[in-house]
Formats: structure tokens, sequence, C-alpha cells
């Protein structure tokens, strides 16, 4: 059974670029609209602080929400793979 769509469109474009991610959507629970989780079951995964993200009904600024829910997806490590995850850490030994 497909999800109900969120009523703002910029948080409901977000939650179908975190679906197409591979992300899944948690419809309820609470004062949160919902829960996007992570598909990534890994233990180095930034110990579970991108792993679920509440999804909020009524943002007070619905971009800034739609934004940090991409945010999110995007840096989510669980599913970066060793090359990745050597390169990041090369990127950032770098930087300093």
């Amino acid at each position: 059974m497909p999800r109900k769509k969120h009523p703002d469109k910029d948080v409901e474009k977000a939650l179908q670029y975190a679906e197409s991610a591979g992300w899944t959507v948690i419809e309820g629970g609470g004062h949160a609209w919902g829960k996007l989780r992570c598909p990534f079951n890994a233990n180095d995964c930034r110990c579970g602080i991108h792993c679920t993200t509440s999804i909020w009904s009524t943002p007070k600024n619905p971009g800034n929400h739609a934004r940090q829910v991409r945010r999110v997806v995007d840096n989510c490590t669980g599913g970066m793979t060793e090359t990745a995850k050597a390169a990041e850490s090369a990127t950032d030994s770098s930087e300093t």
C-alpha cells in the first residue's frame, strides 16, 4: 500500500529523494508526521545519529526541513564502500 503524501510539497520531494536512495518512510509516531529510516544496518554508521530522523507534519520552515532531510540522506555513511570510506578519510586528513 502506498504511503500518504506529506502535506508540504518541498518535504514530499525530499521524502521521494530519500526513498529513491533506499530509505524507508514510516508514517505516524507521536508528534511527528513520520520517521525516515536508513536502509543500512551498519555498526559504524555514525553511532546511529543519521540512521533515523523525524519528519514533521508542519515544520516552521518547510524548505529548511526538506534540506535537512536531504542532508541526512546524503551524509549517511552506512552504505559507503571501503573504497569510498578510504577516499573520504584521505580527503579529511588533507584538509587539516
